[in-house]
């Protein structure tokens, strides 16, 4: 396990920090790409996600809808599907972790992602129902059918590339990540081992994949209304309760995306970089603009309109990001609970336990390669420090009650920690940052108590639908990549592998989970951006025909 994490995050090292060095830190080339085409594509269609923003949400609602027109499912049905891809983990456990590591600011550059990228999902979406096709009876669309149709054959190797790379992301990002936070937040709460969620979400998944996208967009267009319907109610009581603190939150958001003191795990004061690359990336990984992923679902959609579910589309980041993520970024915020630390039970060598340098002045940063062993006097590391979600700890017991300090040695290797009296323990105590879902369960916890002791309940009863609502959807994603590749047959195959894939996702270690998804999703950015680019006058010419024969009034 490991050396696999050494490798990917090697990978994931060179695609997420190859780019232009600016001072002491570097703009990865695949940020500045994202972010560009997004800012193009805003100037080239002339801000159609400001002002088109309420006639996407006429169309979504199906004022416009002819059961007549060619398609699978309705624009809300697609939307819905897209939607329980997106609105999901990423809302809960992605906004926590861009927080942990980022700080406050981070959330800043979440709403720069998103507004960029309602114009960039307008554009795929759009495409996406321009050039695709009819298979077997069922619609098949997506960036592998413009960058090949629209682009012309010549470009078909970089359509089947991109097919073969967001067949894979789905397996990790849309699946693998999913499985993984529903596992960590079923363990943080009830001791549940994440073998026994991971089948159980597995059987869930399966049962539901096997129906195609008409029963897929039936689950979702219920299942997402109704979790993001009960997150948001939960995440606006709370803000209701404390409306004296949102100002002052969302300034703090602001002067900390210019000049940031980090998160609890960041890397110091002033790493402004740092900051907006955690806040990019969970921004893309919550709304997937850019990646490809959601034209594929929006492709099914009916109607004879490229433009009407292009509008429908740009809904999806404002939704996304910056309505439901900028609520659980508040809360987290609001509560304190991101700079807090808190009794944890830590497994020794496994899980999210890490280690780190802490400098002279205080500062840290997460060690390459996992030491061999780690003195610690007194409940203190000396050297290497023992570390929580890449925080260190300050004081290490052996007992719950942290009245006994250990001394000894951490062995990461053989997962245990031996004593100076010779006592081994698979277990240490101490107070320990937390992340990912279980620090926004911890804010809802915190936010709701003073009328119950239930906030972390409705996190995780999300947590649980929107990671088995988002692999669902993912798996409709893959499975139209295996088809363009290597046809009809290799459909059932997929979906198999998938629903397996769901279970080996519950069982890897967070870190390992969410670098694969990050480095899968980088590799998958690039050739449907590219076609973006290159499709903008083609863009451009639909979007004003569109607007110009306004045929929503005919």
């Amino acid at each position: 396990m490991e050396s696999l994490e050494q490798v990917v995050e090697s990978i994931n090292e060179f695609i997420w920090s190859s780019g232009i060095p600016v001072g002491d830190q570097t703009i990865p080339f695949i940020v500045i790409a994202l972010l560009g085409v997004g800012f193009f594509l805003t100037l080239r269609l002339g801000f159609v996600q400001v002002r088109r923003l309420g006639h996407g949400l006429a169309v979504a609602t199906g004022r416009y809808d002819d059961p007549d027109d060619p398609g699978d499912v309705s624009h809300f049905q697609a939307l819905s599907t897209a939607l329980s891809a997106t609105v999901g983990i990423g809302n809960i456990g992605g906004v926590a972790i861009a927080l942990h590591w980022g700080g406050p600011g981070a959330l800043f550059w979440m709403w720069i992602t998103a507004l960029l990228g309602m114009a960039t999902k307008f554009s795929e979406v759009t495409l996406a129902q321009k050039y695709r096709t009819t298979e077997g009876g069922d619609v098949a669309g997506g960036p592998m059918y413009y960058i090949e149709k629209g682009l012309g054959p010549a470009w078909k190797p970089l359509a089947v590339f991109f097919a073969v790379a967001l067949g894979l992301t789905a397996f990790f990002t849309g699946n693998g990540v999913q499985a993984n936070t529903v596992a960590d937040t079923m363990d943080a709460t009830f001791g549940v081992p994440a073998w026994i969620t991971g089948l159980v979400a597995a059987a869930i998944v399966g049962g539901v994949v096997l129906g195609g996208i008409k029963r897929i967009g039936k689950v979702t267009s219920i299942l997402a209304p109704a979790m993001a319907g009960l997150y948001v109610t939960g995440a606006l009581i709370i803000l209701a309760m404390n409306v004296g603190e949102i100002g002052p939150a969302l300034s703090l958001v602001v002067s900390e995306a210019f000049n940031p003191t980090a998160g609890v795990a960041g890397t110091g004061v002033g790493a402004i970089l740092v900051t907006a690359m955690w806040g990019v990336k969970r921004g893309l990984f919550s709304n997937e603009a850019g990646q490809g992923s959601a034209p594929i679902a929006h492709a099914a959609a009916r109607t004879d309109e490229p433009v009407s579910e292009g509008v429908v589309a740009l809904l999806e980041p404002f939704i996304d990001t910056i309505l439901i993520c900028t609520m659980t970024a508040m809360v987290i915020i609001i509560t304190g609970v991101w700079k807090d630390f808190t009794p944890t039970e830590l497994s020794v060598g496994q899980g999210d336990m890490t280690y780190v340098e802490v400098k002279a002045d205080g500062s840290f940063t997460p060690l390459d390669d996992t030491p061999e062993t780690v003195t610690v006097t007194e409940g203190k590391s000396v050297g290497p420090a023992v570390a929580w979600h890449d925080a260190p700890i300050a004081v290490l017991y052996v007992d719950a009650e942290q009245t006994t300090p250990f001394t000894g040695t951490v062995d990461p290797q053989g997962n245990k920690a031996v004593a100076a009296d010779g006592t081994e323990y698979d277990t240490l105590y101490g107070d320990a940052a937390e992340s990912g879902a279980p620090l926004t369960m911890l804010a809802f916890r915190r936010g709701l108590g003073p009328i119950g002791d239930f906030g972390h309940h409705i996190v995780l009863l999300c947590v649980v639908l929107f990671g088995v609502s988002t692999a669902i959807s993912w798996s409709y994603y893959g499975d139209r990549c295996a088809n363009y590749v290597l046809g009809p047959k290799a459909v059932g195959p997929y979906r198999a592998v998938f629903v397996l894939m769901h279970f080996m996702g519950a069982v890897l270690p967070l870190s390992v989970a969410w670098t694969l998804g990050d480095m899968l999703m980088g590799v998958v950015i690039l050739p449907n951006l590219i076609a973006l680019v290159l499709l903008s006058p083609k863009l451009v010419e639909l979007t004003r025909d569109y607007f110009e024969r306004q045929p929503w009034k005919q």
